[in-house]
């Protein structure tokens, strides 16, 4: 018997999000262990707000749903209070009953920029790591590290000299807007002399010899090789040295003891070889012609090893591309793309601990 097609436009459900979701959905998982790290953030939440006026969106709850922009690559806050206006699964992991209100787009953003004046990406990413420590999927000795270019929200036609003597391109006569024809043919631009209107902290830069030049910034992270999970992260502007001195940073603020640092070829650098050796690492970078290492070095089976595992720190950069939404970032200005960077390095990690955890058992 073929059933009808009518529509109840009421109804009262006794069903609860937590029944509909399955219990081997595999957002479980991430969601107890960043209700962990968000329980032990408490404190850190009660000092960042006022104790008295009206209360704000839960900073718990605005997290989980950043989370969830991030695991489904969701372009916009905007699409995101959609998706949370009917989406089950999604009202069940950032805690909203069947019949509680959606916060209006504006009110989540500026809630979202008092998480950042508080610095809680960082902290955020700290309780994560320390999570995926007590469970010993870290090592504390072999590491690997890269760096990716992170296009700005900006375009080339934002790229205008700081004298403001380029303010129109096609001359005195063409019509001026938002949106002008512009030609930069035989126009010599650089960092030094132009600066973007539309977000200043990006630079004109390209990775590669023969690539096209960029407004762009400049991601890094550190990996640990057992399981390649992330232990630093960070946001730099883009220049021909940010790579090296964002990865001796990192290095740095290791603990100690003896380590290996597995890098490309672009980090086979005399004063960087030396700098780690300065904090006790073993450089284990890829060699050019002319090497900064020699054969003390690259003739221990170690070495391979490492110019073998380092290659996993590329899975990380196409994982927050692809699907964490970094490859042309959506904010402006080099703190907010840094919130970002890191909380999306974050989301990395707690979807790698959740294999890692599930393959164990």
């Amino acid at each position: 018997m073929r059933g009808g097609d009518g529509r109840q436009t009421g109804i009262f459900s006794y069903v609860s999000p937590e029944k509909r979701v399955p219990k081997d959905h595999p957002l479980r998982p991430i969601l107890d262990m960043t209700d962990a790290a968000l329980r032990e953030m408490s404190p850190r939440f009660s000092a960042i707000y006022s104790p008295i006026g009206r209360p704000s969106i839960a900073p718990e709850k605005l997290l989980r749903a950043l989370l969830l922009q991030v695991l489904y690559t969701i372009r916009s806050e905007r699409m995101l209070m959609e998706q949370l206006e009917y989406n089950l699964l999604f009202r069940w992991f950032v805690g909203l009953s069947m019949d509680e209100e959606v916060w209006v787009p504006t009110v989540f953003t500026k809630n979202r920029d008092r998480l950042l004046e508080g610095d809680i990406a960082n902290e955020f990413f700290e309780r994560v790591l320390a999570q995926a420590r007590a469970k010993g999927l870290l090592s504390d000795e072999h590491f690997s590290v890269d760096g990716s270019l992170i296009e700005a929200w900006a375009s080339h036609k934002s790229f205008r000299a700081k004298d403001g003597t380029d303010k129109n391109d096609k001359g005195p006569d063409e019509p001026t807007g938002r949106n002008v024809e512009a030609d930069f043919r035989g126009k010599k631009r650089a960092n030094d002399t132009h600066a973007s209107t539309t977000d200043p902290d990006s630079r004109l830069y390209k990775k590669s010899k023969g690539a096209e030049a960029q407004l762009a910034y400049l991601g890094h992270v550190l990996i640990e090789n057992r399981n390649g999970l992330v232990v630093d992260a960070r946001l730099t502007q883009a220049d021909g040295f940010a790579e090296r001195e964002a990865a001796l940073e990192m290095v740095s603020e290791l603990p100690g003891g003896r380590a290996t640092l597995g890098a490309d070829k672009g980090y086979d650098d005399r004063l960087f070889v030396d700098g780690l050796r300065a904090s006790g690492v073993t450089p284990h970078v890829s060699q050019k012609k002319a090497s900064a290492i020699d054969g003390r070095t690259t003739r221990h089976a170690g070495y391979e090893v490492s110019q073998r595992v380092r290659k996993r720190v590329e899975e990380v950069f196409g994982w927050m591309k692809t699907v964490g939404g970094v490859r042309k970032t959506r904010h402006r200005g080099r703190a907010r793309v840094g919130w970002v960077f890191t909380f999306t390095a974050t989301a990395y990690n707690l979807v790698r601990m959740r294999n890692l955890v599930t393959v164990a058992t």
